[in-house]
C-alpha cells in the first residue's frame, strides 16, 4: 500500500464545549496520511487514476469549515469517514490540532487511525 499525504491544512471553525468557542471561529490543523495504490496513476499520469489530495483538502475545507461540533474527536471521526467513504481510500492516519487550546503546550489534538492498512 501506498500512502498519500496532506500536512498542515488549516481550517477555520466553531469547535469547543466553552460558550467562548462557540461564538468564535478557531483553526484546526489537519496531517493526512490516506492509504492508496498509486501504480495505475503513476502508469497513465492521469488525475482521474489518483486519489487526488486537491480534491480531499478542498472537500475537507467546505465540510470543516461549515461544522460545528464540540469535541476535536467527534470532528476527526466525521473527517476520517467522509475521506474513506468519499474517496474511496481503505485506511487512513489522520491528525486533528486544535493548537493553542491548552496554556502551556504548543499543539493538542488526537490522532486516529482507521480501516485497514493492507
Amino acid at each position: 500500500m501506498d500512502i498519500v499525504y496532506l500536512r498542515d491544512l488549516r481550517i477555520d471553525t466553531v469547535i469547543g464545549i466553552y460558550d467562548w468557542e462557540r461564538r468564535t471561529r478557531q483553526t484546526v490543523i489537519l496531517d493526512l496520511e490516506m492509504g492508496t495504490d498509486i501504480s495505475r496513476a503513476a502508469a497513465s499520469e492521469r488525475i482521474e487514476d489518483a486519489l487526488n489530495y486537491k480534491a480531499v483538502a478542498k472537500r475537507l475545507i467546505e465540510f470543516v469549515g461549515e461544522s460545528r461540533f464540540q469535541l476535536v474527536e467527534t470532528l476527526a471521526e466525521r473527517c476520517a469517514a467522509l475521506i474513506m467513504e468519499e474517496f474511496d481510500v481503505p485506511w487512513l492516519r489522520l491528525t486533528l490540532n486544535k493548537k493553542g487550546a491548552v496554556r502551556g503546550a504548543s499543539d493538542v489534538g488526537v490522532i486516529i487511525e482507521r480501516g485497514a492498512r493492507g
